[in-house]
């Protein structure tokens, strides 16, 4: 059969739908070149935010509706919010023909097949903390390549339904882990990026390294051990890995990050809130002391080093004051980009429980502001790149203009630039800069 799989989401999501389609071609079905053309049409779902399940719902429903229009067509649900919804989801969605949870990933091929021949509603969402998640199918021809490293999260923030989604933590054997990306590297990969959903907590909830394994350069902690290994797989180019927590950002993983030479100088590090009292009532574990020291210690140690992290808006209780606070300590770290959100109750949160007492128009206003701050803040930090040689791995033609060509600098940030005869996706070339947008470097290969 053909499949067509729609991801709403992070790049766990993301990562979660490379492993699904790889795992549906291993069992004999084909990716179709479009939602018109497939046999099987699945939607993997993202609940972090109500918007994202909003989205998720609505397009099930069209689904639904043009399923008269394609006879015998299956539509199916995978992910977070099929994992939280449960058989729920088939009253919200009339006509949805399975689901399957975030925990159950590899069953994905035979819950089709259950559809095809004949049942109905089908549903998966036990939860089985430990390896049977771990699903390393990967399709062919890419450059880059997300790998699971670390599965579920203990950290309980309050607003975040993601431990309950993706369950406790548990990570992956160092050794599986290299196997896999040494796999990529012979597909003719030339980057990694190492995923978790908290990816810093790598080796804490049980152990990852075999008891004759020893770090050449010493390194104790499980994820700069980890880094260490995989910067050893011959024809390795970038190693990346999210997403970060101040906690995480010790002294021995900021020597990593500055001896090892794949590893990336970039990490995502979400603050959430400028305010010490906001985040004290999110549970995110730390205050700004803490996040700026954290920062003092990765840039002490990788002079440039690019960071981006995750805002959330009108947090239940957050007055104006505490807002301009984050504010001003966005400023003050001087982030290269932000991603920033309008906080939406989780239903069974501890923040659920809390008055979601700033207006929605409050929300948007918060939001517009800051989004506004960060394109004068990455506008100012491009520029300063403005006339210098970028190392660039060339990821293919740009996607909104097939004359020009796209890649990515060591420190994540998008450059387009005209073609050179010979060039092909996965090469590494010098480019210089020559304009400077909030999110986009111009130049010329050099």
């Amino acid at each position: 059969m053909l499949f067509h799989i729609h991801t709403y989401g992070c790049q766990m999501n993301e990562r979660d739908s490379e492993a699904a389609a790889a795992l549906m071609m291993r069992h004999g079905h084909s990716q179709a070149q479009g939602e018109r053309e497939a046999d099987v049409v699945i939607v993997n779902t993202c609940s972090v935010r109500d918007k994202a399940e909003d989205k998720a719902l609505g397009k099930l429903r069209l689904l639904v509706v043009d399923k008269r229009d394609h006879a015998g067509r299956i539509v199916g649900v995978m992910g977070c919010m099929a994992q939280r919804l449960g058989a729920d989801l088939f009253a919200r969605v009339p006509g949805v023909d399975f689901a399957i949870g975030t925990h159950r990933l590899g069953h994905l091929p035979a819950l089709v097949e259950r559809v095809a021949g004949g049942e109905t509603e089908v549903l998966d969402v036990a939860q089985v903390d430990g390896p049977e998640e771990a699903v390393a199918d990967h399709l062919q021809g890419a450059v880059s390549a997300f790998v699971n490293i670390l599965f579920g999260c203990n950290r309980g923030c309050s607003y975040c339904v993601v431990p309950s989604v993706r369950g406790r933590e548990w990570s992956r054997p160092a050794a599986e882990v290299v196997r896999e990306v040494e796999g990529l590297v012979t597909a003719g990969v030339k980057e990694v990026t190492l995923l978790g959903q908290s990816v810093m907590s790598y080796g804490r909830a049980n152990e990852v390294w075999a008891a004759d394994s020893s770090s050449r350069l010493g390194f104790t902690e499980p994820l700069p051990r980890l880094l260490e290994a995989v910067s050893g797989v011959q024809g390795i180019r970038r190693i990346r890995f999210t997403s970060g927590h101040p906690s995480g950002c010790t002294a021995e993983l900021a020597r990593a990050m500055k001896e090892l030479p794949p590893v990336c100088e970039h990490l995502h590090l979400p603050l959430q809130s400028g305010s010490d009292r906001i985040l004290a009532e999110m549970g995110r574990g730390y205050g700004t002391n803490d996040y700026a020291a954290a920062v003092a210690r990765l840039r002490n140690a990788v002079p440039g080093v690019g960071l981006t992290t995750d805002i959330i808006v009108g947090f239940p209780g957050e007055t104006n004051e505490e807002f301009e606070q984050t504010r001003a300590f966005m400023d003050a770290i001087d982030f290269d980009n932000a991603f920033i959100f309008k906080y939406s109750p989780r239903p069974g949160t501890r923040a659920a429980a809390m008055r979601d007492d700033v207006p929605t128009a409050e929300k948007m206003r918060r939001n517009k502001v800051l989004l506004a701050d960060q394109d004068r803040r990455c506008t100012a930090s491009n520029n300063r790149l403005v006339d210098s040689v970028q190392e660039v791995l060339v990821e293919g033609e740009s996607l909104r203009n097939a004359s020009r060509w796209a890649g990515r600098t060591r420190t994540n940030k998008i450059v387009v630039f005209a073609p050179v005869p010979g060039i092909k996706a996965g090469d590494v070339v010098s480019v210089r800069v020559e304009r400077a947008m909030p999110q986009t470097l111009y130049g010329t290969v050099v």
